[in-house]
């Protein structure tokens, strides 16, 4: 098996921004049929919630950063970095899961995907975890073959 890390980490965090957003168009399907969503907060205007679609998009936008900077960066402070936010984003999948199973009305498809893209991000973590602690590459040295 390759031990290219960081194109494991770039496939993984893109299946897990996927599975985000088949999320939340699953939680929006309803809509499409004449149902209503359920709700678990009420708002009047788009200011009201503005927090929290700041937060969204600082959700959706880190995992992008992230899979940028892993093309780009290949240095210890940043793997260590790297792994952590692996392990905050489980932590907050978790929390999540935890939620929505605690609801008057489980949605067991929605629990079903959660749980799939909390694996997703168990398995970003030790994948995170082997990139960091693996060495360095030299990219200065000259490979043996060409010497």
């Amino acid at each position: 098996m390759s031990n290219n890390y960081q194109e494991k980490i770039m496939a993984l965090w893109i299946v897990f921004l996927l599975g985000t957003l088949f999320h939340t168009q699953l939680g929006l399907m309803p809509l499409f049929h004449g149902l209503n969503v359920i709700e678990s907060h009420t708002a009047t205007s788009i200011n009201q919630i503005s927090g929290i679609m700041w937060l969204m998009l600082g959700f959706f936008a880190l995992p992008i950063l992230a899979i940028i900077a892993t093309v780009f960066t290949d240095n210890r402070r940043y793997r260590v970095i790297h792994f952590g936010l692996t392990v905050f984003y489980s932590v907050l999948n978790l929390i999540h899961l935890v939620v929505d199973v605690l609801l008057p009305q489980v949605i067991w498809y929605q629990i079903t995907l959660m749980l799939l893209l909390f694996l997703i991000g168990l398995l970003l973590n030790l994948v995170a975890f082997q990139w960091m602690k693996a060495p360095l590459r030299d990219h200065h040295r000259v490979p043996e073959r060409l010497a």
